[in-house]
């Protein structure tokens, strides 16, 4: 598949390893970024982790919202300042850019967030875009941004929605519940039952789950985008798919006739 621009979203299980910012996965993700860009490629990260960025200098209680909301405040530069280290490596500027769900709900913000973020691209700065968790605070207790780079996907006309995450695809079953689970490597359609499951997140710092990945996955489809699901503990399978064209791993989110 041929790509021009990328939708890439990382959750919050994937940047946190016990209680910390996972440096090496952050690393990781950072060395793709930059040579998907070699290829003329334009990226947009939506990147989860400020909540837990900020708790590694105030361990507030996460339970409480509130808290959350200071801790995004606080993690959100430190989060930022972490990337703006891993890119300069690589002689690469990236940029924060902050938006709510009713930013793109707005035809006149969405334009303006659209233009920036264009001219961010144009002149070859990674725009990293995160929920604005200090005042939007459902994204803090459900979500995961997941449906925050589905929007950003949709509205920044991406080709594909990249999400990585500790699910590493799409099964036919739960797979810790069932051992005889097998992924389904494409979707092509998504059923109420799925989307009406309960979310389930696997991590302190996590919001999500699978159910959030399939509204995520329904809403594109509805729209003719694609959707690539794929682990962030090793990026073999999404190294594949993007810079190899091979899918070895993950499940492909996409329209029957594309």
């Amino acid at each position: 598949m041929d790509f021009n621009r990328i939708v890439i979203k990382v959750g919050s299980h994937v940047l946190t390893e016990n209680g910390y910012v996972a440096k090496k996965r952050m690393i990781e993700l950072v060395e793709l970024i930059a040579k998907l860009m070699q290829r003329d490629i334009e990226v947009i990260l939506v990147s989860s982790g400020a909540v837990s960025a900020g708790y590694t200098v105030l361990p507030l209680d996460r339970k409480d919202i509130g808290n959350k909301q200071v801790l995004a405040a606080i993690g959100q530069p430190l989060l930022l300042k972490m990337y703006q280290e891993k890119f300069a490596k690589y002689n690469l500027l990236c940029s924060q850019v902050l938006l709510s769900a009713s930013d793109l709900d707005s035809k006149k913000r969405t334009h303006l967030a659209r233009v920036a973020i264009n001219g961010l691209l144009k002149n070859r700065v990674v725009p990293i875009i995160n929920e604005n968790d200090v005042i939007a605070t459902e994204e803090l207790v459900f979500g995961d941004n997941d449906q925050l780079s589905a929007s950003v996907a949709d509205n920044f006309n991406a080709d594909i929605l990249v999400i990585l995450s500790d699910i590493d695809a799409l099964y036919d079953k739960d797979p810790r519940e069932h051992s005889d689970a097998k992924i389904r490597k494409e979707v092509n359609s998504i059923t109420q039952e799925e989307l009406n499951a309960k979310p389930t997140a696997n991590n302190e710092f996590a919001t999500g789950g699978i159910v959030t990945k399939l509204k995520a996955g329904d809403y594109l489809l509805k729209r003719g985008k694609k959707m690539f699901l794929a682990t962030g503990f090793g990026l073999k399978d999404i190294n594949s798919f993007l810079l190899n064209g091979k899918q070895i791993g993950g499940t492909l989110f996409r329209c029957q006739q594309q």
